[in-house]
């Protein structure tokens, strides 16, 4: 895909991942990024670098996918989408019926617009959550879909429903698996945020971190700029429809990237192991780590950061900006 002089909407663009992927597209010889987003996770200070290029504009009514007459609204004249907006995992296990509405039907809608406006490509964000537990590692695109949790249950909806656009209308559609995303932007204090972030607030406030299990638990995180850039990769491509995994293809453990951190931290804390609880020992997953190979032959996507390389970005990053 040409991105020349094009214009394109980024959902979810003031988010987490959402608002590197802008920062990413202006880098681009592209006419006009458009920012849909309800700011209800997302925040517009983390556009404040990119609304500074005038080509980088927030759609001025509401952002919300579940409204289909906004939604079409923010789609005319646009020549390429990207889709980041979804309630989290965690979000998901409270509060179901408003995950369907969101991450299903939402997807629905945009789905829908893009068809209705003519869109030439969609690259829309769906999860490694749809795997489960590792069968076998690293996984491939072609390992089961072994989900127990309702956050993975509507990104395989969101995948089926990708295909079966793409089948019925020619819409163009690639759906990213993301492992384990970490970074700034990444909401750094709220009661749904990530391993890393809980673990460098307990150490910035010199308390003990703590591991539930044994921390043998296994993961890929992979830093939100390379994910940025693999979206972007992804809408240049000539790929029509496919779904991807986007990591590194690295195991780490939690109590390896506990130990790094607070290596990196020059901290001399010594970590806390507590047992799971009944719920989360049947929800956990235990060992999730991605193949990169498909994504790297068809994409050509190549994660360009370590995770020490990662971590001391983000360490930086939290230093000029502290938690509040």
């Amino acid at each position: 895909m040409d991105l020349k002089n094009s214009k394109v909407l980024v959902i979810g663009g003031a988010g987490f991942i959402g608002s590197y992927v802008v920062s990413e597209l202006l880098k681009e010889d592209i006419s006009e990024v458009v920012v849909y987003d309800n700011f209800a996770r997302g925040k517009k200070e983390y556009l404040t670098e990119s609304l500074k290029d005038p080509r980088c504009k927030i759609f001025p009514v509401g952002g919300d996918i579940r409204e289909t007459d906004i939604l079409n609204d923010a789609m005319k004249g646009v020549d390429y989408v990207f889709c980041l907006a979804a309630m989290w995992l965690l979000h998901c296990k409270d509060y179901p019926r408003t995950a369907f509405e969101v991450n299903i039907a939402g997807t629905f809608n945009v789905l829908e617009a893009c068809v209705k406006n003519n869109i030439k490509k969609l690259v829309w964000s769906s999860s490694a959550s749809v795997y489960g537990d590792a069968v076998e590692v690293p996984m491939t695109e072609a390992h089961p879909f072994n989900n127990k949790n309702f956050y993975g249950a509507s990104k395989i909806a969101g995948e089926a429903m990708a295909t079966a656009f793409n089948d019925r209308y020619g819409l163009e559609v690639i759906g990213l698996r993301y492992m384990n995303v970490y970074g700034p932007h990444q909401d750094q204090t709220a009661a749904y945020t990530g391993v890393i972030p809980i673990m460098l607030n307990k150490i910035d406030a010199n308390e003990t971190p703590v591991i539930n299990g044994d921390g043998s638990q296994a993961y890929d995180f992979i830093y939100v700029e390379d994910v940025a850039r693999c979206n972007v990769e992804a809408m240049r491509s000539a790929v029509k429809h496919g779904f991807y995994n986007v990591g590194t293809e690295v195991q780490t453990s939690i109590g390896q990237l506990c130990d790094t951190i607070l290596r990196l931290k020059k901290s001399d804390l010594k970590v806390t192991y507590k047992p799971y609880s009944a719920d989360d020992a049947r929800a956990m997953v235990q060992n999730r780590i991605g193949s990169k190979e498909k994504a790297e032959n068809e994409l050509g996507f190549t994660y360009k950061y370590s995770l020490e390389e990662g971590l001391l970005k983000l360490i930086e990053w939290r230093n000029n900006n502290p938690v509040k």
